[in-house]
């Protein structure tokens, strides 16, 4: 056979399996056809598409396997189909889901209504309780990391299931119908209407309006789990798509790779989309496996005197090493926070006493996981941790109370790794005035102490740390630094007028002393109605604090496990949806790599020289 006919049989078995892999057995040229493999798809000029893992079915003692139209629907978008093998071995489910870019869940058997907390009806259909634990943890882990998801009839019952949802275990016995939700005509016609509401993201996929779909389930969406919305109704009710609020998952209970097999080009755009999506993941994974990320201020020490709490766990907090891995983020600064009380010489001691207990503990966590993680002091340390396949744990204390009267304890503190201090948290103390409006100014800015605090601070290679603190304060710290400054966990008043927050005056003085601001996850900081905050509302922050203050300016600091958190943005393993949603807003990969901390670690140097 001439190479060309093995190049069109090649090709084409991988765009129609079904049809030709008879025929493809006629190569029988294994030179040529070896010699065509390392021409045409191994070439290393060609972009790698993303990979898409694909649930599947069990088929007794037969293996696992799914179908071809599935596949197809894959290719056509443009995207790696790879089959995920069925098993309950979480480890071998986490390796597998770690090298995906996007992953798609496929129709088949009845979920186990255990799982939504009901007793099986009598018209329950087949379960496969191997499956459901199979699938149950690709969606959790798939979701904790932030791959995109798209779900395909049982797929969107399990992923509705998997989020706190319950379903219909039976429509024709718990929603009688005129609609037959079961129907007999091929896969590549639709049998009946769903309308698929405005302003969802299914919308913005597919289009709005009515759609004729097919329909093989006789279960369906009841209640719908908490994060999720419903995208698309059938005409008796029934729920046809669901959504995750965060847009990275998107479900529906039709079967659009049936449409997709028999030439539907509305249909595939639903593949197309999981595979821009995961094509995106993909470069966000990529552009933080070669730059540093940074979170500069989360208060995960507030859980370290849990019974049992250990940062190598994934607990139900915040931040910790897994989640960190998760977001792919490379280093965290832990707060030693103090809340304001007396500012008589005893509490102070035991101020002073307490954010050192912190600071022990900070470093009892490290040493129970030295080979997770270590404390890091430099910008070179977490560079140098990264390259060993460590997170780095930086140390900063939120509140200058922490220091008492004494000047002595700054440069003690930075001894023990302490590298930022916030000069004030809600109340007023001995440094400064709060930015607290409900608080009385006592200082008018500076006290004459805090004013030494600031030249102490330059003088040790402390960063000073003007969250929380009063915008008179905040002026008399410029003009009395000689080092770069940092907020390391605010907003902008110019979209939400909180205390918390810089004007874009102090934005632009910000940056003429070189300093940074870190934007924080905080909903009543991000918006007035605070309830509706989500990452879109983080992400205009900080659209907003780069124009004003410039890119070389702003970077994050989720103020995680201190009462941040917003839909999209919810832990460090959220962090990598910030670098998804910047380059959907086309930000360069050298842009995105200074938000993510070459800003914070250029300050970091120049404090430290």
């Amino acid at each position: 056979m001439r190479k060309i006919d093995i190049a069109f049989w090649v090709i084409a078995l991988l765009l129609a399996p079904g049809r030709l892999r008879a025929q493809i057995s006629t190569v029988t040229d294994l030179t040529a056809f070896y010699k065509l493999t390392d021409s045409c798809f191994l070439s290393a000029h060609k972009k790698n598409s993303p990979i898409i893992g694909i649930s599947v079915q069990q088929y007794g003692n037969r293996g696992s396997s799914v179908s071809g139209t599935y596949i197809n629907a894959v290719l056509k978008a443009g995207g790696t189909p790879i089959l995920i093998p069925m098993t309950d071995n979480g480890f071998v489910i986490k390796n597998t889901v770690d090298q995906l870019d996007g992953l798609l869940m496929i129709g088949g058997e009845d979920v186990n209504p255990s799982f939504y907390g009901e007793a099986a009806r009598e018209e329950l259909g087949e379960v496969d309780s191997l499956r459901d634990v199979c699938d149950l943890m690709l969606v959790k882990m798939a979701a904790d990391r932030n791959i995109p998801i798209l779900g395909i009839c049982r797929g969107e019952q399990l992923i509705n299931v998997a989020f706190g949802g319950s379903l219909y275990q039976d429509i024709p016995s718990q929603h009688p119908s005129g609609i037959n939700h079961l129907q007999k005509e091929p896969r590549e016609i639709g049998t009946h209407d769903v309308s698929v509401f405005t302003g969802s993201t299914l919308s913005q996929i597919i289009g709005s309006g009515k759609f004729s779909v097919n329909s093989f389930h006789h279960q369906s969406v009841k209640e719908i789990a908490p994060g999720f919305r419903v995208s698309a109704r059938a005409n008796d009710s029934i729920v046809e798509a669901i959504e995750a609020v965060s847009g990275q998952i998107v479900a529906v209970q039709w079967h659009p790779e049936g449409f997709v097999w028999g030439g539907d080009r509305v249909m595939l755009k639903l593949f197309r989309h999981i595979v821009e999506k995961a094509e995106t993941y993909k470069k966000a994974k990529e552009i933080h496996a070669r730059h540093l990320s940074i979170d500069t201020h989360c208060d995960a020490p507030l859980e370290f005197r849990k019974k049992g709490f250990d940062i190598a766990h994934r607990e139900a907090n915040q931040v910790n090493i897994p989640k960190m891995r998760e977001g792919r983020l490379d280093a965290a600064f832990f707060a030693a926070y103090i809340g304001q009380r007396g500012r008589d010489s005893d509490s102070l001691q035991m101020a002073i006493h307490k954010v050192s207990g912190i600071i022990d503990e900070i470093y009892a966590q490290v040493n129970m996981n030295t080979d997770l993680c270590a404390i890091a002091r430099t910008a070179e340390d977490a560079e140098r941790l990264k390259s060993e396949g460590k997170n780095a744990i930086f140390i900063g204390i939120e509140n200058g109370y922490a220091i008492g009267k004494d000047l002595k304890m700054i440069s003690k503190y930075k001894e023990r790794g302490v590298l930022y201090m916030t000069l004030c948290h809600i109340k007023n103390n001995d440094i400064c005035d709060t930015s607290n409006r409900n608080i009385a100014p006592e200082w008018d800015g500076l006290s004459p102490f805090g004013k030494k605090v600031v030249k102490e601070m330059n003088r040790t290679g402390m960063i000073v740390d003007v969250s929380h603190v009063s915008e008179k304060t905040f002026w008399d710290v410029l003009k009395i630094t000689k080092k770069p400054v940092i907020a390391s966990h605010s907003g902008v008043t110019a979209l939400c007028d909180h205390d918390r927050n810089l004007t874009d005056e102090q934005l632009r003085a910000l940056a003429k002393n070189g300093g940074v601001i870190q934007i924080c996850a905080v909903d009543n900081y991000l918006r007035s109605d605070y309830k509706n905050s989500t990452i879109e509302d983080f992400m205009k922050h900080l659209d907003h604090a780069v124009k004003i203050a410039g890119i070389d300016h702003v970077g994050i600091g989720n103020d995680f496990d201190g009462g941040a958190g917003v839909p999209g943005l919810n832990g460090a393993n959220d962090m990598i949806n910030i670098t998804v949603h910047l380059l959907e807003r086309g930000y360069s990969e050298d842009d995105i790599a200074k938000i993510l901390g070459g800003n914070f670690y250029r300050v970091l140097r120049q404090v430290q020289q």
